[in-house]
């Protein structure tokens, strides 16, 4: 028996789905999605994605700042995140973490955040999810100090990396990316990798897969991660939906 797919991570408040959100949430369902895990990235996009899933089963909610938006946090907005934390549609905390490739925001600014944003995950007793980009250490240390679990989203990095959060507690996320041909750093990160630490997801509307690169990306194709993994790792589609999706309603406590 199939279960249905999960998008472990996608950003439905995003302003590029306004004109059509509520089809794109139903064309998901037809594509056998039967979540969607709505992350905020703002504070304006973390109230959003709250009404979102509080307005449809199908949406779960991921609240806090990335690391672009560090520069703009203060004591009144982890008041506000504290209060959306209560609706039952929250299941984690995120994307926080580091972006040393952008650098959106200032370095050291966004470590303090960062910091701040993980006590007070743990205040709320939410799961972590986490961005990083050209900040492996920094992002390995702060993880070592908190003691808790999460996803690394949009995993990029080599195996020996996945490893080092897999040893945390931690899951890596696979990106519809690892559709693209040319992605063989991440091609052996899934060979290699077990099964049970991995969740899928788009990350849309950013990282269309194959074969719909560089258009908007959107949930319903998060089956192609899915079909890749399989093929990667010699497995059947169903096992790698299975594995995947029991994965992320353990991370998530999804019932």
């Amino acid at each position: 028996m199939i279960n249905m797919l999960i998008d472990s991570h996608c950003h439905l408040a995003s302003s590029q789905f306004d004109p059509d959100r509520e089809v794109v949430i139903r064309r998901a369902i037809e594509n056998n999605v039967k979540y969607m895990i709505s992350v905020g990235f703002d504070l304006d996009g973390c109230k959003k994605t709250v009404e979102l899933a509080e307005n449809y089963d199908s949406v779960y909610a991921v609240i806090g700042i990335h690391p672009h938006n560090a520069k703009d946090v203060d004591t009144e907005t982890y008041s506000t995140l504290k209060e959306l934390a209560k609706s039952k549609k929250v299941i984690a905390y995120g994307e926080i973490g580091l972006d040393f490739y952008r650098n959106l925001s200032p370095r050291k600014t966004q470590l303090d955040k960062f910091y701040e944003q993980i006590k007070v995950a743990k205040e709320l007793g939410l799961p972590l999810v986490i961005h990083d980009r050209e900040a492996h250490e920094e992002t390995l240390d702060a993880l070592r100090e908190s003691n808790m679990n999460g996803v690394i989203h949009c995993f990029s990095g080599d195996y020996e990396l996945a490893k080092k959060f897999i040893d945390l507690g931690f899951y890596i996320s696979i990106p519809t990316t690892v559709t693209y041909k040319n992605n063989l750093r991440l091609h052996e990160v899934v060979k290699k990798f077990p099964l049970d630490r991995i969740l899928i997801e788009t990350d849309a509307p950013a990282l269309a897969p194959e074969p719909y690169r560089n258009k908007r990306n959107e949930p319903a194709w998060v089956k192609y991660a899915a079909k890749k993994i399989a093929e990667l790792k010699e497995l059947t589609f169903e096992q790698v939906v299975n594995a995947t999706s029991k994965n992320t309603k353990t991370i998530f406590k999804i019932e």
